[in-house]
Formats: C-alpha cells, structure tokens, sequence
C-alpha cells in the first residue's frame, strides 16, 4: 500500500534525522529443505541452492550466464594438451573457523572426492584424476589420466568445492566454507539463516544475513508473497498465481531458463522396462504440451533428450517419441503386453505432483495402469535414487551438462549401454570444440532412439521478488541461489 506524505510528515522526516540505511536483510522461500548441507556429500539440488557460492567455493565457479570464472583459483595454466591443471590460489584466504585455506586443503578436497569410500554424489566429476600435487600453499598441480578440456567446469560443480579436513566431518549440519556467508542456524521443517562473513577474503556482500524458509505448498508459498514473509522465491512453486504477481506493483516475476531436464524416468533395468518397445510405448503415449499447460500452466520448453534446449549443441529429437496413442499401442502389442500395471512415484515438487497425475491419464488412455505414491524428498533419495524400488518416477534432473550419467551402469535408471559408455569416454579425451559437438549429439540421439526416459519438458526458472531487491539470477546454469551480488535499491 501507497501512502501520499504530507508536508507536515516530510518536516517532521526531516527534523527527526537522516533517512534509514537500505535494508540489509532477506529472506527466500524454497519448495524442498535440503537433507543435509555438504554439497560434497549429498545429491540433493537443495544443498547447492543454500551454500553453493554463499558458503562454500569452489576453485572455478558458474557465473549467471553460465561461463566458467576464477573462484579460490585466481587463474590457472593448461599444460599438456589439457592433461595438466596448475591452479595459483587467492592469497589471505580463510574458512569461516579462521583456518587458512591453501593448497593441501584443494589437495584434501579433491583426493576425498576420488577415494574408493567417497560420498561424493558425483564422484565421475573426479575420476580421471592421476594425482593432485600441492607444489607450494598457493600453488596446486592436477595431473589427469588423458586430457579433459572440461575439467574447469567439473570443478565448478557444488560437489567440487574446497572443504578443511578439521572441519569436514560436521559439513552436514555445521558447514564451514570461505564463502561471503557463514553458517548460523538451522531449524530443521523451517529455516536455515546465513550471516555475512565481515573476514571475507573477496568483495563483500551486501547482505548481512539470508534466511532460507522451506515452504514445499504452492498455496502457502502464495500466501508467503503476499504477506511479505518472504522477499523472494527465485523457484516459485505457483505459476498460475504469476499473473496476480506480476500485476502488482510490490513484486516482480523473473522468468528465465534452468538447467534442469524434467523426465519421466523408467527403471531400464526391471522387466517389462528393460524391453525398448514398452518403453517406447511409453513415451508415445506422453503428451508433452498437455503437462507443461496443465502442470505447469504454460512454462517449459518440450524437450525429446537429456540435453538444454538453450545449449548450442542440442538437438530437437521430440519428434522421436510424438504423442501417439495408437503406436503406443501397437507397440504394446508387438511386445506381448498386455494389463500393464506400473509403479509411479512422484516427489513433492510441483512438476511432479500436478504433472503425474496427468501421466497417469495419459498412461491410461492406451492401457498402462499407474499406482500413483507421494513420497517425501528424502524418501525419494532413499528409495528412489539410492534404492532403485521404482518403476517410474518424475524428477528434474538440474545438474549442468550431465549427459554423463547415462554412462553409469549403477544410476537409479540403470542404462549404462556399453556403446554410451564408450561415447563418453571419448568425449572426455577431447578438447576439440567441434568434435565435442559432434559426440555430444551422437550422444543425444542415442539415448533418444532407446528411450532411456521420456522425456518431458526442460523446467522454466519462474521467480518472484520483491521489486526493490536487486541482483537475483534470472536464469539457473547450476542450481544455486547466489547471492553474492544481490541487494535492496529504493
């Protein structure tokens, strides 16, 4: 609400004193709480959304438009034919325990990563390591097993940043990091709040605390807009309400792109669905336009392989698995199938919930019975992810440029095709931009033509904000809610 000022008011104002100082403080809603807050241990996108640039860094990081920039690394040499890295660190940098930061602890970080018992969700990021050299504390050497001209941006990777060994053992709960923000609190169910590290070795951050409140309901995220208990939401969970949003003066709506491929994904390796007809079947019965207007009211781009749309290398292969219910049918049929009856677990994002049930009728239209289970994000990890107890599932996979996966035999989906894998390793042995494009869509249309997944739609960024905070990204190449550069104006 708008209030005129009166004379007297304005007077008053300026007998009273100098204006107040900007507003210094946030706080953003998210759709899911991170299970824990070790970036390096976790696979959940929640993690990175909270600590990926704010608390913890990385040698290299993404910026906004997706680039590879310096982070801890000032800069580095390409040695080798891209088979030798030398990083030369930042001087005077320190964790949050006032630890310094140097080259035995990247030397810790990325031998941790690469070890036989590590956690590391993307421990295929580090395994073309040969050995990592501390030559001096600001000086770290990285031998590879044959050149990877990609290696830059693996380390950009939240599962990549730099921890200490003296305080890596509590990074789930009590992260410690050499970002702009230190850890303060979190209440698990509701909050985590950051506050700014005044011993920041970089360029301060405006902000002097971030609080990240976990609201996983549309409805209620609405509501939290509205009432102002939340300044931002940059992953709004409602996008039939953006209209209301964007009409009111108070807030802004930020829609961008996102890295994140949004399938049905299919558990290759449990019969019927090791069998590429059904799969297909499958994937001709989906209506792609249908669940990107009805679940996510018009906002995506359809999507027919595990690649961005927005990447210059993508191709448009959904004309492959088309909506059409009478070839899912007849290819039912020529796979001897009949009564089929799958499993479809849907996490608590909004693309799953509202878009499953519309796969559901979808499936149902050409005689795939579908046991519809709502499970809890951490019940999905489990389960899901980890446990590979599913037949189907919908999820947004955001990590940037990973193609890769389909190259792991043991990944929740079970593809692994020796020929795929053979793709892959060839890819990371070449350095040559145009070849690399070449394999990258070699690599899409094989996946594509064995219907791994079906896949949907690439997931829009729709955020909302306060219209007086500055600086959020509009679009998502990683899956971090930087802050670093954002601020109030007046």
């Amino acid at each position: 609400m708008f209030h005129r000022v009166t004379t007297t008011a304005a007077l008053l104002a300026l007998v009273a004193g100098p204006a107040l100082a900007a507003q210094d403080t946030i706080t953003l809603g998210m759709v899911l709480e991170p299970p824990n807050l070790d970036p390096t241990a976790g696979a959940a996108a929640a993690i990175d959304e909270v600590v990926y640039a704010n608390v913890f860094e990385g040698l290299t990081r993404i910026g906004p438009d997706g680039s590879v920039r310096p982070a801890l690394a000032a800069s580095w040499d390409v040695e080798d034919g891209a088979k030798t890295y030398v990083f030369h660190l930042h001087e005077g940098v320190t964790f949050h325990d006032g630890t310094a930061m140097d080259a035995e602890d990247v030397k810790f970080t990325l031998d941790r990563a690469r070890a036989d018992d590590s956690a590391n969700a993307q421990k295929a990021l580090f395994a073309g390591i040969e050995a990592v050299e501390a030559v001096d504390p600001l000086t770290v050497r990285v031998s590879l097993k044959v050149p990877d001209g990609n290696f830059p941006f693996n380390m950009a990777w939240g599962d990549a940043v730099i921890v200490a060994p003296e305080s890596v053992a509590d990074a789930a709960t009590k992260p410690v990091g050499t970002g702009p923000f230190r850890f303060a609190e979190w209440a698990q169910g509701d909050h985590v709040t950051l506050t700014r590290n005044d011993a920041y070795w970089g360029e301060p951050v405006a902000l002097s605390k971030a609080t990240f409140r976990f609201i996983s309901d549309p409805t209620a995220a609405f509501a939290a807009m509205m009432a102002g208990d939340v300044d931002a939401f940059p992953n709004y969970p409602a996008p039939e309400t953006l209209a209301q949003l964007a009409a009111d003066p108070r807030f802004k709506v930020i829609v961008g792109s996102t890295e994140g491929e949004t399938i049905l994904a299919m558990n290759n390796r449990k019969p019927p669905l090791d069998n590429v007809k059904v799969r297909e079947a499958i994937a001709h019965a989906i209506n792609r336009q249908e669940i990107i207007d009805g679940a996510m009211f018009g906002y995506g781009t359809p999507i027919g392989t595990h690649f961005a749309p927005h990447n210059p290398d993508y191709l448009d292969l959904t004309a492959l698995s088309a909506h059409d219910p009478e070839k899912s049918k007849a290819l039912l049929a020529e796979a001897g199938i009949t009564g089929l009856k799958l499993r479809l677990a849907l996490p608590p994002p909004t693309y799953a919930r509202r878009g499953g049930e519309i796969i559901a009728a979808q499936l149902a239209a050409v005689g795939i019975e579908t046991e519809i289970s709502n499970v809890e994000w951490a019940q999905w990890l489990e389960q899901v992810f980890k446990g590979r107890d599913f037949d189907l599932t919908i999820v947004s996979h955001t990590e940037p440029m990973d193609i890769n996966i389909y190259a792991r035999p043991d990944y929740y989906f079970g593809y692994g095709k020796p020929d795929f894998v053979a793709l892959m390793d060839k890819l990371a042995e070449t350095t040559d931009p145009a070849a690399r494009s070449d394999l990258l869509k070699e690599a899409q249309e094989m996946i594509a033509r064995d219907y791994v997944n079906a896949y949907l739609f690439q997931l829009a960024k729709t955020g909302v904000a306060n219209a007086k905070i500055e600086g959020l990204w509009e679009n998502s190449p990683n899956q971090s809610n930087d802050l670093t550069a954002v601020h109030w104006v007046e």
